[in-house]
């Protein structure tokens, strides 16, 4: 008759540990078979070895040397997963401080195994709470580790224990932390968990709790010194209800409804913990907080000021060519003294089909009087046109005509600068005659305020050109001609049409241009480049913050390494270590996100409000939706090493750190 197969085999077993330069051997060539169905104790001093062994046999901790089988499948090559699945399929563990989760309630803890074995979520609920019911405890489960006993916690944890079944259940001083009648009514559970058919291993240097075992194995210095069979006492027993588990099924969910169930048991782990520490998760946030609300800031105070710039420059005229005589600013030349430049060029000009408004320009500086007001003030030389080439709006009156160009009127028309000067009262200025210079003029319209970026205190009136050119300053020529362009023809193209034909009338190139699309396309590069270079700045910021959040994310996980290590002793595979650390950090950067933006519109309406319209803020889309892009980014990249560390520890290192 063949021998039965060992559920658990060791062969020349040893177990070493670094201490110093040298090392400690805390096992010592152990030969072990343990058989389905036994209930065996294993006992010995502090120190003997026992726990060391209990790790190993559980798969929370690999052997140096020498070969351990579960069910005939070797261990020492599989893989960190490999060994969570044996943990998961295989190991139910009860633990000496219960290690449960303390922001779980107890029906929650027993849960956590279910959850990575993939068992559907109405079924570990339902079996959650039978379990919890037949160990006794049936009105506790939605109280938490912290209101319950000492014997109602290790319930808890017997039934985490067997919540997928508990083929084996390695209890480590399952009686140790508690009182006489509690250990008792543990020692009568586990029993008849035993009776049921689970296999049972005990660790315990109480030789009383070792009487409970059918086979009692004494270690010392790492040696099995006896291994012997035992016939316990018989005692009563209630029954606990607990079906055989060769006859347990547990019905598993669909693969992606797994990873749904485990991606949401991480989610809530990662809310609970963050809630657990709300001011060190708002400090960890203030990084990115300030970070995203600078960037979002500056990109809206660029495009604002690009905006509000650009509309300043609309006000001045909408597609404007302004021809100058010479070849450019500060020109001294023969060429620039000619002073070719006539009105019959505006006139030529004002014939080509992409011209939609044309005027000639020149200016004098005169003193201008009314009643008894005198102030200085420049006099626009202008065509009809000049007003719509400008863009200009009248507040009162009109404008002048192409007959008063014609006959050289003395129709003025002031700006609302001037009309506060010399009629503070309010009166109405049109039809009054004002003094400029030796020329009397009659007011015929008053230009609104005008928003272009120009504007100033100074005061400014315009008479037909003619008028001007003869009257005040005697001469023929002008200083520029203003070329409003049809929206239709580009704008680069009507340029070079105008110098080509300025130059066949002159026989020269004896002017230049200044195109408002070139100031256009300069404030734009400008402010795009300013923006640039401040929200290089502020991500800096954004990075600071991120390393924030990586220094955090690392503390939390020291913080919680024991908590680690009962995930991975319940099942846990790295990747949902990885994904709860990770969901953690992006949560975090997320919601500080979200704050962010809310401050830097917080931000937008306090400069909307103390500075009157001369800053503007503009907001897109894209900068905020950027913005959430990067700080999840941040998260996945700053929380992923802290998410890495601890995905990759040591079971039995993360079980026994206090």
């Amino acid at each position: 008759m063949s021998e039965q197969q060992a559920l658990l085999e060791v062969k020349q077993l040893t177990r070493e540990f670094p201490a110093g330069e040298s090392t400690v051997q805390i096992l010592k060539s152990i030969d072990l078979k343990i058989y389905s169905g036994e209930l065996v104790a294993i006992v010995g001093q502090s120190g003997s070895g026992k726990s060391t062994l209990m790790n190993i046999l559980g798969c929370l901790d690999r052997p140096s040397s020498g070969s351990y089988q579960v069910n005939g499948r070797e261990t020492r090559e599989l893989e960190p997963d490999e060994l969570a699945k044996l943990r998961r399929e295989y190991f139910g563990f009860i633990f000496q401080r219960y290690h449960l989760l303390g922001d779980l309630s107890a029906a929650g803890n027993v849960e956590v195994p279910a959850i990575y074995a993939g068992v559907e979520a109405s079924v570990r609920q339902q079996r959650a709470k039978q379990l919890l019911t037949e160990l006794g405890i049936g009105d506790k489960t939605q109280n938490r580790p912290s209101q319950l006993s000492g014997g109602q916690q290790q319930r808890v944890s017997i039934a985490r224990a067997l919540i997928n079944g508990g083929d084996v259940i390695l209890a480590d001083e399952p009686t140790g932390a508690l009182d006489k009648n509690s250990g008792i009514e543990v020692m009568r559970i586990l029993r008849e968990l035993n009776a049921l058919g689970h296999t049972i291993i005990l660790v315990t240097h109480d030789i009383n709790v070792a009487k409970n075992a059918t086979r009692i194995i004494e270690i010392s210095d790492g040696h099995i010194i006896s291994d012997q069979p035992n016939v316990p006492e018989q005692q009563a027993v209630a029954p606990l209800g607990h079906e055989s588990k060769t006859h347990r099924q547990q019905k598993k969910a669909s693969a992606w409804r797994s990873v749904i169930d485990r991606f949401t048991e991480a989610f809530r782990m990662a809310l609970l913990a963050m809630n657990a520490h709300r001011m060190r998760t708002f400090l960890t946030m203030l990084g990115i907080i300030i970070g995203i609300a600078s960037v979002v800031s500056v990109v809206a105070l660029g495009k604002g000021s690009q905006q509000q710039i650009l509309e300043n420059i609309s006000s001045l005229g909408t597609n404007t060519i302004t021809v100058f005589q010479g070849r450019g600013f500060g020109d001294n030349s023969k060429t620039a003294q000619a002073k070719t430049l006539i009105p019959a060029d505006a006139e030529a000009l004002a014939l080509q089909p992409y011209v939609d408004g044309i005027s000639p320009s020149s200016n004098s500086n005169v003193t201008a009087r009314f009643k008894d007001v005198e102030a200085a003030t420049t006099v626009n030389g202008v065509s009809e046109d000049f007003f719509y080439v400008r863009g200009m709006q009248f507040s009162e009156g009109q404008a002048f005509d192409k007959q008063s160009v014609r006959v050289m009127a003395q129709d003025v028309v002031i700006d609302s600068n001037t009309k506060e000067k010399f009629f503070p009262d309010g009166s109405d200025p049109l039809g009054q005659v004002i003094l400029l210079g030796s020329v009397p003029s009659r007011i015929i319209g008053v230009i609104d305020v005008q928003k272009g970026m120009f504007n100033s205190d100074s005061l400014n009136v315009y008479l037909p050109y003619s008028t001007v050119l003869s009257r005040m300053l005697g001469q023929s020529n002008v200083r520029s001609i203003i070329v409003r362009v049809k929206d239709q023809y580009s704008s680069t193209a009507a340029e070079n049409a105008i110098l080509s034909l300025l130059e066949q009338r002159h026989g020269t190139l004896d002017v230049f241009t200044q195109n408002s699309d070139s100031i256009r396309e300069t404030v734009e590069q400008t402010t795009a480049t300013m923006t640039l270079l401040v929200s290089a700045i502020a991500v800096i910021s954004l990075v600071v913050g991120g390393i924030g959040v990586m220094n955090i994310m690392l503390v939390s996980v020291t913080e919680r390494t024991q908590e680690i290590g009962v995930r991975m002793a319940v099942g846990a595979r790295q990747s949902d270590i990885l994904q709860q650390f990770l969901i953690e950090a992006i949560l975090v950067c997320l919601l500080g996100g979200v704050l962010g933006v809310l401050l830097s519109l917080g931000i937008g309406q306090l400069v909307e409000h103390f500075a009157k319209g001369t800053l503007q803020m503009a907001y897109s889309t894209t900068s905020i939706v950027a913005a959430f892009v990067c700080s999840t980014l941040i998260g996945i990249v700053f929380g992923f090493i802290p998410a890495r560390n601890a995905a990759q520890l040591d079971p039995v290192d993360a079980l026994s750190r206090e």
